[in-house]
């Protein structure tokens, strides 16, 4: 009789195990849908916008992300003048995450992305290059848009 209900146990166990996985993925799945294409300002002033949420790992500190991006000037509530692009160089782009290598609007923005993901981020002066611009190609106090896609972490 112990033998039996040991195993009817275990079978119990591995349902339940199955049927809270199904319902996490569910509820994964639905979260996902329903942030796609929603913008979301963190306290900061980021303003992202998923158009993919990504299914695979996140980046996790020091971890180096490989990305395809475009920048824009971000002018007016519009996107203006492209700056950048990775995407046009056929060359992704790689930076450890967290480690102050890039503006810390990507740092902020890219943080929370799972592999896969693709999000526009919308990034104040003030977590992009500020008051000194960059490259005579962004103005000073320049608002800057970008598409993203994370496309590994290693």
């Amino acid at each position: 009789m112990q033998r039996f209900q040991r195993a009817l146990l275990t079978l119990m166990s591995a349902l339940a195990i199955t049927v809270i996985a199904g319902v996490s993925h569910f509820v994964s799945t639905t979260a996902s849908a329903q942030t796609a294409g929603k913008t979301m300002t963190t306290a900061s002033g980021l303003q992202i916008i998923d158009s993919t949420v990504g299914t695979g790992a996140s980046p996790q500190p020091g971890q180096i992300c490989v990305m395809h991006y475009t920048g824009w000037l971000y002018e007016n509530g519009q996107k203006g003048k492209k700056f950048d692009s990775s995407v046009d160089r056929k060359e992704p782009f790689e930076f450890p995450i967290g480690k102050g290598r890039v503006i810390a609007g990507w740092d902020e923005g890219v943080a929370s992305m799972k592999v896969g993901g693709k999000r526009t981020l919308i990034i104040p002066p003030q977590l992009g290059y500020g008051a000194r611009g960059a490259g005579g190609v962004i103005p000073p106090n320049a608002t800057l848009m970008f598409d993203v896609e994370l496309l590994a972490v290693k």
